[in-house]
């Protein structure tokens, strides 16, 4: 028997039960740093939980601890503590404002292809537990065209690409998609690609910079993207950042928690969409596992 044979028997069996719980998986992505991503999945974290939703953020982009810092909270343990120390799934889980949880990522999973079969069994029977601890599982991945965060990407069947105006930015949002469209296992028909702007000067910014970016797209890419909406450029937010705090917490009447508000009421109005394929984190982590070879 191959090391993938007990992940590949775990997802059989999770397709048996018609009644377990899967977590929406949503992940939030950029094609370059510093364009807000992490910004976004904290405060979309938060609109879920104002709408009753329980919600974990898993910082998958490794390393950096992004969401921990804009937390202003300090982890016990991450999820390399999950994987190499014998942690189990909510030891590594750490309590943000609203009760938001975040895993954060530590900087060791790039060694899982060296794990025997039991501890991957062992890693996917723990993350499953996720399903049924939120509602809302988003995924932080790292910036840029990494193998690592194409590898998040293509298991994701719901994809948040955050850019801005800048040229550089459009550029390298245009890059991520190129390579996530080329990548082999990348399916068009499961997964959804929206786009978020931000720091937009104007409310009709937004739309113009997702028309620049679809138009390419469209033509030369066979990878279908929709525009879910626009973040104002707002003084509050920055000195929300700055304070470690989420501005949809700090500030809540400003524009840009607004508008963080808005896209997460229409994401919300979108669960229902024929096109998105709830997963849930088992089916998302199995996903990535058994493309290691072994």
């Amino acid at each position: 028997m191959d090391q993938a044979e007990p992940l590949r028997n775990i997802i059989k069996a999770g397709t048996v039960s018609v009644n377990k719980p899967l977590a929406r998986v949503i992940s939030v992505t950029s094609g370059k740093g510093g364009v807000g991503k992490s910004n976004t999945a904290i405060n979309l974290a938060v609109q879920f939980r104002k709408q009753g939703l329980k919600v974990i953020i898993l910082d998958a982009d490794f390393g950096l601890a992004n969401i921990e810092i804009m937390f202003g909270a300090i982890p016990t343990y991450n999820l390399y503590d999950l994987i190499y120390q014998g942690k189990n799934i909510r030891e590594i889980i750490t309590w943000g404002p609203m009760d938001v949880g975040f895993i954060s990522g530590g900087s060791g999973i790039t060694g899982l292809s060296n794990l025997s079969r039991d501890y991957l069994s062992y890693i996917i029977r723990n993350l499953s537990e996720l399903d049924s601890m939120a509602d809302i599982i988003i995924v932080d991945t790292g910036a840029g065209i990494s193998d690592a965060v194409l590898e998040f990407l293509v298991a994701s069947g719901e994809i948040l690409l955050v850019t801005t105006s800048e040229p550089t930015s459009i550029t390298d949002a245009y890059s991520l998609l190129k390579a996530l469209s080329r990548h082999p296992r990348y399916e068009s028909g499961s997964t959804e690609v929206k786009v978020i702007a931000n720091r937009v000067a104007l409310l009709e910014d937004g739309q113009t910079l997702f028309n620049k970016l679809n138009a390419v797209v469209s033509r030369y890419l066979k990878i279908p993207i929709t525009y879910l909406g626009e973040i104002p450029e707002d003084h509050q937010l920055a000195k929300a950042v700055m304070q470690q705090s989420p501005v949809s917490l700090k500030t809540p009447g400003a524009r840009s928690a607004v508008a963080y508000e808005t896209i997460a009421a229409k994401l919300m109005n979108k669960e229902a969409s024929p096109n998105r394929l709830k997963r849930g984190m088992e089916a998302f982590f199995s996903h990535i596992l058994t493309t290691k070879k072994y």
